[in-house]
């Protein structure tokens, strides 16, 4: 499999209040010099996280045991509108996988970021600004507030409250991210039927 399948996934959330994150600010342009999708992790906001001396800056949000799990990275980043604006750098996406999150909710991506996450395991969801807020509020009142991510049933649940959001998504993309298929794997899960077509072709 390209990456983790994703069915449904009930975690605590990142919250990262900001507009317009562009792809530049998610992983600077002098770290896009590697080709394999490992160690991106590492710079994910590298600018907003770490000081020149590489020491951590205590005020951002991943520097903040608040926001983890006994140390452990969480899986859930809840992100301001208007998410992976500029560059088209895949890497953005590598980054944010690579750090840990599985899944980035905002009310609006830029769509080529939107499709490069898609395309490599992060399942981009789309709600409305009102449902966003009371996420944010949700997380601010309760750092430890669960949020439920259900792709099968394509909705977004605050489980505190019960509230909850659909979503849209692609038909072709939602079967690969519940399979954990990239588009190769999805060629090669359909051989034998490739195959019969193709020898109906011939005979």
């Amino acid at each position: 499999m390209a990456y983790d399948s994703f069915n449904v996934l009930k975690a605590t959330c990142v919250p990262l209040p900001l507009e317009n994150v562009d792809t530049d600010q998610i992983i600077p342009a002098r770290f896009l010099k590697a080709t394999k999708r490992e160690g991106f992790g590492d710079n994910l906001f590298r600018d907003w996280r770490y000081n020149g001396d590489d020491s951590p800056k205590v005020d951002f949000v991943l520097n903040n045991t608040t926001y983890t799990d006994n140390g452990t990275p969480r899986k859930i980043l809840v992100a301001g509108r208007n998410f992976g604006s500029g560059s088209s750098r895949e890497h953005a996406a590598w980054a944010i996988y690579d750090y840990g999150f599985r899944c980035v909710i905002s009310s609006f991506f830029a769509d080529i970021f939107k499709g490069n996450s898609l395309n490599i395991g992060i399942l981009p969801v789309t709600v409305s600004p009102e449902f966003l807020d009371k996420i944010f509020t949700a997380i601010e009142a309760n750092p430890n507030a669960e949020v439920e991510v259900d792709l099968p049933n394509q909705k977004v649940t605050l489980v505190a409250t019960g509230e909850s959001e659909g979503f849209d998504i692609n038909g072709y993309k939602k079967h690969n991210m519940l399979n954990g298929f990239d588009d190769i794997d999805y060629l090669q899960s359909m051989k034998s039927e490739i195959a019969e077509f193709s020898q109906k072709q011939t005979s």
